[in-house]
């Protein structure tokens, strides 16, 4: 059980006692009725009358009085909510083939970029969960590893394209490098769910581990592929640099489909096709609705408001001071 405030700004108005109270004890003293006598000496000693020293109960009174009120404008709520989680969250690798076959248009702008769109939405999405990323081409490694912090990780996202260009990386594609790459970040992880989504565009033709092996080794860990061959078929076009010049060629697509699918069946995953954005943009729906799926939470919450309580004690408060101040500290002027 809670208890929130729905306008908490109402509460900075119980500031206003602190003056209330130094007005009470330096001030008003000074403007209580006196009356003139040739000698106090025998006054000194007479002790104060139990009405005098309970008259101070009537500013208690008004103080509390104000603050049940000041209460009750920042409306109290009182929340009942229960929850049960029996699983828990889950971690995702995400593996993105960066080689130069990923600049092909057959998707717009090409492939890579609309990769990277897609993947940054899944993010997103799924604020709560530990992701990373893995970047590949003729090897791999880790461009963000697992973190809640998509911000950072979507800005590492969009610096992932120019490796090959640059020569950083080797332009080739190692499937089963950048799978391993993902697994071994995955490995030491201890959520109850662990997850690859790997997106590429060809075949493997490079490194030095096969891709069936890497799914061998996330079948051991209990960790689950999925698997996203991207392009058209037939052939696409794509810029190439030949004679220090860009020109652009049509070449033919790639993707060895049997492979990612075998990859995908070893750990429980699946695999998918996508020959456009829209399809890529409905797969990663699909894997956000299969993972979401893995979660068994019950939530209950009921808010209800509390302040009319406060209002009846305020109002208590108030006619007992009244009641006070003209029975028994009544003064006569």
């Amino acid at each position: 059980m809670e208890i929130e405030f729905a306008n908490k700004e109402y509460l900075f108005l119980l500031l206003l006692i602190i003056p209330y109270i130094l007005w009470y004890v330096m001030w008003r003293k000074k403007t209580e009725p006196t009356i003139r006598m040739a000698d106090t000496f025998a006054l000194q000693r007479a002790q104060r009358t139990w009405r005098v020293r309970l008259m101070p109960v009537q500013a208690v009174l008004r103080i509390v009085a104000f603050t049940l009120l000041v209460l009750a404008m920042a409306r109290p709520q009182m929340r009942n909510s229960w929850e049960e989680q029996t699983i828990e969250g889950i971690d995702i690798m995400l593996a993105i083939d960066v080689s130069s076959s990923m600049l092909s248009e057959d998707i717009e702008p090409n492939r890579i970029e609309a990769a990277k769109k897609v993947a940054a939405e899944f993010i997103s999405d799924r604020s709560n969960d530990n992701i990373g990323l893995t970047v590949f081409a003729g090897e791999a490694f880790t461009q963000c590893p697992m973190t809640i912090d998509h911000s950072s990780l979507l800005s590492l996202l969009q610096n992932s394209s120019n490796y090959v260009g640059s020569g950083a990386i080797i332009d080739m594609t190692a499937i089963g490098m950048g799978l391993t790459n993902a697994v071994s970040r995955l490995k030491d992880s201890n959520a109850k769910s662990r997850v690859v989504i790997l997106l590429t565009d060809g075949s493997n033709n490079y490194g030095e581990i096969s891709p069936l092996t890497a799914a061998d080794m996330a079948r051991s860990l209990g960790i689950r592929i999925y698997t996203i061959g991207v392009g058209a078929d037939g052939s696409a076009m794509r810029p190439m640099t030949i004679g220090g010049t860009v020109q652009h060629l049509y070449l033919p697509n790639e993707i060895d489909e049997e492979t990612l699918r075998k990859i995908a069946q070893a750990t429980n995953g699946r695999y998918y096709r996508a020959t456009n954005a829209e399809e890529l943009r409905q797969i990663y729906s699909d894997i956000d609705k299969l993972e979401k799926s893995k979660l068994d939470v019950q939530r209950y919450s009921k808010v209800h408001d509390v302040y009319q309580n406060l209002v009846l004690a305020a109002i208590i408060a108030l006619l007992l001071e009244i009641l006070l101040r003209i029975t028994i500290f009544r003064r006569i002027p």
